[in-house]
């Protein structure tokens, strides 16, 4: 269950982060932070985290589309922030595309969450 008082301000869940939100409810995920600033001095948001665990999740969109996951600046900046993020302690998930959001990564999340908490 994800915390909505910590989402950005004016910002929406994609169809996709919505997706993910409704599964991992239904199969009792732990609470989740949306949109959480995890890097000081930065604007870098995960799409969801566990704070206890040092879990980020990341929805990537648009994949198929030349959306800005794909492109060569987007990328590269993204490459940035998950490098970042990893160097700083943190386990980042990243599901691409509606064929990821499943049970089998729900459950698999879940188990990373609980061997790091």
């Amino acid at each position: 269950m994800a915390s909505k008082k910590k989402q950005a301000k004016g910002s929406r869940r994609s169809s996709l982060e919505d997706q993910f939100l409704r599964l991992w409810k239904f199969y009792d995920g732990v609470e989740l932070e949306e949109e959480y600033v995890f890097y000081p001095g930065r604007r870098w948001r995960a799409d969801f985290c566990h704070l206890d665990s040092k879990v980020l999740i990341e929805i990537e969109g648009g994949i198929w589309n030349q959306g800005r996951h794909t492109r060569g600046k987007g990328y590269q900046g993204d490459c940035e922030k998950y490098n970042h993020a990893a160097m700083d302690g943190w386990a980042v998930i990243r599901l691409a595309g509606k064929e990821m959001i499943s049970r089998e990564w729900i459950d698999r999340i879940q188990a990373l969450i609980g061997r790091r908490s």
